[in-house]
């Protein structure tokens, strides 16, 4: 049986859209990185996006776990050209198609950016990887809000709009039961 323990990395009080912005974690709240170090199987490797705020927050809760490299693959969705702009901004100047994005995600995608399926694939792929390089073993994913909610919706066979329903916090876990039917034990746990 093989469980992936998604964590969402440290926040970075970003008010914008930040996808592969490689913007760092505030890990400054170390009693809540001590709980969701302590609550993570102890045995299971962790491994993230190749992102420093995933990374740095791999390194925060890692406490002597194996640590895999990182993967590119696991990075939030890549928001082209709204990289770092406010919704309302985008808005400004382009309310039908940004609106189209987070309403009805599949394959509307920023200029120069991904779309919600493209995401989806590269992030699957990424995770079989890890499924097949560690047969039968827990893992702890360090990884971002879209990361996460991409395996919830293929874990509960959820459209992008109803992925996008879910709440993931900062430092929370999500739970994926990878062996057989996959199913997401867990959500937006936060220890």
């Amino acid at each position: 049986m093989s469980r992936l323990f998604m964590v969402r990395h440290g926040p970075t009080h970003a008010k914008s859209m930040v996808g592969w912005s490689d913007i760092p974690a505030d890990l400054s709240d170390t009693a809540a990185l001590t709980r969701l170090s302590a609550f993570l199987p102890q045995d299971a490797p962790v491994v993230s996006s190749d992102l420093s705020r995933a990374v740095e927050t791999a390194t925060a809760i890692e406490n002597g776990r194996l640590r895999l490299p990182h993967r590119e693959g696991l990075r939030e969705m890549h928001f082209g050209d709204w990289e770092l702009k406010r919704f309302d901004e985008v808005s400004a100047q382009d309310p039908h198609h940004i609106r189209a994005f987070w309403e009805t995600p599949g394959d509307v995608a920023p200029p120069n950016g991904e779309s919600w399926n493209v995401v989806c694939a590269r992030v699957d792929d990424a995770i079989d990887g890890l499924l097949a390089d560690h047969n039968d073993t827990d893992m702890i994913v360090v990884a971002h809000f879209g990361a996460i909610l991409t395996q919830i919706a293929r874990a509960e066979g959820l459209s992008g709009s109803d992925a996008f329903g879910h709440k993931i916090d900062n430092l929370s876990v999500t739970v994926i039961e990878t062996h057989g039917n996959w199913r997401a034990e867990v959500i937006n746990h936060n220890p």
